[in-house]
């Protein structure tokens, strides 16, 4: 099936979503959805019969700030058995970035949502476990964020000392050079 195919049986199978094909530089078939109509969408390409994405392979964003709708959230979805790929994409404004979970219909996206909250701030609505994944859970703000503080000063917040001597260091280089030959 070529991508025209796909998106055209993702459209016929989701009639009342807004479903928008999208330019695509590596071929590989996008479109553009609705958050609106992201879970319904979603349940099309796990069960459509002439789809059957079987695998969500990643979830992450972008930030295009200071462009608005600011973020877009892409689901990357492949089905073995058509060996073929699909990029789903949702814009969300900036102000209020938050969008359906799809941790209901692909079990597998709960840790990606909260790595995308963590990093982009972009909330998951219903989502069954919102807390901090990568971050600790006192820190401040959403790193990947375009507009986020790159000169930060914070003081560690650990009960050891994360430095190492001089000496320290080059002894692990010289460990890892040689455990790589």
């Amino acid at each position: 099936m070529d991508a025209t195919a796909l998106i055209r049986s993702l459209m016929e199978g989701a009639p009342g979503a807004h479903v928008e094909e999208a330019p695509s530089v590596d071929g590989q078939p996008t479109v553009f959805v609705e958050p609106a109509d992201l879970l319904a969408v979603l349940k099309i390409v796990r069960d459509a019969p002439a789809l059957r994405f079987s695998c969500l392979a990643d979830l992450t964003a972008a930030d295009f700030w200071p462009r608005e709708p600011r973020f877009e959230v892409v689901y990357h979805f492949l089905s073995i058995e058509l060996g073929q790929r699909l990029r789903v994409k949702v814009r969300l404004a900036g102000a209020d970035a938050h969008v359906a979970s799809a941790a209901s219909i692909w079990p597998a996206a709960q840790w990606l949502e909260r790595e995308v909250w963590d990093l982009f701030g972009v909330a998951f609505d219903d989502h069954p476990d919102p807390r901090r994944l990568l971050m600790p859970e006192d820190w401040e703000g959403h790193p990947l964020r375009k507009d986020y503080p790159v000169q930060i000063r914070m003081t560690p917040r650990t009960s050891e000392p994360m430095q190492v001597t001089e000496a320290e260091f080059r002894a692990n280089l010289q460990r890892d050079r040689l455990s790589r030959r």
